[in-house]
């Protein structure tokens, strides 16, 4: 079980922030427990379709936008940190971006009313797989450096068979082009599937820094 983020509850007042190098962990945890929280809420939407699933996980990108901007800030204010300060930028951005495309596919959805299909929701499956795969290598960057990357091997291995879903997928949908209504709806679901595989490509981007963080300072 991971530990769930404390946004909202004081932790990040700059005032009462623990002044170590270790803070910057704490932020990526949360930042990565807070996307894990937004592609669990993605998956169910695809399952339910259900308006409050599509608000929760608005919420989670919100205060994964907020834990983002306090890291940016006392990165700027710290000068002792657990790694390169560009690493952190990096790692903090790339799992910033996940989320974001997670909400993105739905808002895309909503806007073009389309509903989800089984290959959106195998690669929501393995996007949520590869999310918990990011939060337990950042969980082991401190301690357990060589977890840590095989964590982070898992989360890439699980980019691979989204795009492979996402190639099926696309080969799926233009083989059944008949007319120039159907091709709308399949530049449509297109504009979903793409969503999704960019949110694939940037757990991948966050999963590699995590491995040049363990190689420079195995």
């Amino acid at each position: 079980m991971y530990q769930k983020p404390l946004v909202g509850k004081g932790t990040y007042h700059a005032s009462s922030f623990y002044e170590t190098p270790e803070h910057f962990i704490k932020l990526i945890h949360d930042q990565a427990a807070l996307t894990l929280d937004g592609l669990e809420a993605l998956k169910a939407y695809f399952d339910n379709h259900d308006p409050v699933t599509a608000e929760l996980l608005t919420k989670k990108e919100k205060e994964a936008d907020e834990v983002r901007r306090i890291l940016i800030d006392e990165l700027n204010r710290t000068f002792v940190t657990p790694f390169d300060r560009e690493d952190i930028f990096a790692l903090s951005g790339a799992i910033d971006d996940v989320i974001d495309y997670a909400y993105s596919t739905v808002s895309e959805m909503v806007i073009l009313n389309v509903q989800a299909t089984p290959f959106m929701q195998r690669m929501a499956s393995l996007l949520k797989d590869a999310a918990y795969e990011l939060l337990m290598a950042v969980n082991c960057l401190e301690d357990h450096i060589g977890v840590a990357g095989e964590h982070a091997q898992r989360a890439k291995a699980l980019e691979n068979r989204v795009e492979d879903v996402y190639r099926e997928a696309l080969a799926e949908l233009f083989s059944d082009a008949k007319d120039i209504e159907h091709m709308l709806m399949i530049l449509k679901m297109r504009e979903v599937y793409r969503h999704l595989s960019n949110a694939a490509d940037r757990g991948d981007e966050a999963a590699n820094v995590i491995a040049n963080i363990v190689v420079k300072i195995s």
